[in-house]
């Protein structure tokens, strides 16, 4: 605030406080001189004070904090968003100029994830962001303002199958006794998705199935009931295509294949898997057995031919070998040739 004060040799304009330009800029002041005549004169005049500027402020955002969604799987160089400071002194002393802080983010230096334009405040983001592994982090831009960013999940994770196993060489049967009826749980298909939000929410289809009208899985949950009362009719073997869809846009699914046992008694049910097989394991296991044949009939075969030249051999030496015995004990009891070139010797 001003005070006039004057005095009959001078006069002067003085303050009494802390003038702040911020609160305002200029006064104006009127001052009167009057005589002290019998018929008083006066004049004023009127005299503009403007405060002039010094760097008593610091800037100040228009936020205390600020929240920016970005995308998850994003391209580089997109603008995510600004902040915004302003400074309540004049010209140079309100210029504000805008840099990070530095920090880490995931084992990395910010700086190779986010960076600001110093002059106006935009922030662009310089990498890719995985929902998955960074799901936010804060960003201090100097001057003290935080800025919390936040990656939005993106639907880039199908449905993953927990139960039944899908990668098991040997699959997984649920047994359902024949007397069930309309509504027995038979089992579940139990899922899980990596995404988050809407993007994770899942329901369930039955696909495709041996007899359609004997199950129905709940849409929801995953829950797998027989819709009838099971007959003798029914086939031993059921399978089932199930379809696990997620909720994102757009929306990615697993299909699962899973096998349901019909028996009249769990403790015969395992025998049965082995004793009735598949299609396909009638087919592999008829062409084994037609290989083994063959090996075999082949084996014979060459094993007859051995035996039956081994066998001609061996007589063939037998008539050899008697022959020859029959012949000499002819000649020696008749006495020749040997025997009557010996006699006529002498």
């Amino acid at each position: 605030m001003l005070r006039r004060k004057i005095s009959k040799k001078s006069y002067s304009l003085v303050t009494e406080g802390a003038l702040y330009r911020e609160r305002l800029s200029e006064y104006n002041i009127t001052i009167t001189a009057q005589d002290l005549g019998s018929s008083s004169l006066a004049s004023a005049v009127t005299i503009t004070v403007k405060i002039s500027d010094i760097n008593d402020n610091s800037p100040v955002f228009k936020e205390a904090s600020y929240i920016i969604y970005i995308r998850e799987n994003n391209g580089p160089g997109i603008k995510i968003g600004k902040v915004s400071a302003i400074d309540l002194d004049l010209q140079q002393n309100a210029k504000v100029i805008y840099s990070l802080l530095p920090a880490e983010v995931g084992g990395l230096s910010l700086l190779s994830y986010i960076s600001i334009n110093s002059e106006n405040g935009n922030m662009y983001v310089l990498r890719s962001k995985d929902y998955e592994q960074i799901r936010e982090f804060q960003v201090t831009v100097k001057a003290a303002v935080i800025v919390r960013v936040v990656i939005t999940d993106e639907n880039d994770n199908a449905p993953f199958i927990l139960y039944p196993l899908q990668n098991s060489s040997s699959q997984a049967n649920d047994l359902v006794p024949r007397s069930a009826e309309a509504g027995y749980p038979v089992t579940k298909v139990v899922a899980v998705d990596g995404d988050s939000g809407q993007n994770s929410w899942l329901s369930y289809q039955l696909l495709k199935a041996t007899d359609a009208s004997l199950f129905a899985v709940g849409s929801q949950n995953g829950e797998i009931r027989t819709t009838r009362p099971l007959n003798e009719r029914d086939n031993f073997k059921q399978k089932l295509l199930i379809l696990t869809k997620d909720n994102g846009e757009p929306p990615r699914s697993t299909a699962s294949m899973l096998n349901v046992l019909l028996a009249d008694g769990f403790s015969d049910a395992f025998l049965q898997v082995f004793e009735v097989p598949s299609e396909e394991e009638k087919d592999g296991t008829l062409t084994t057995y037609l290989v083994i044949a063959l090996a075999m009939i082949s084996f014979i075969f060459l094993f007859s031919i051995v035996v039956f030249t081994i066998i001609k051999e061996c007589k063939r030496r037998n008539i050899s070998e008697k022959y020859n015995s029959v012949c000499g004990n002819f000649y020696d009891a008749n006495g020749f040739p040997g025997d009557l070139v010996g006699a006529s010797g002498p």
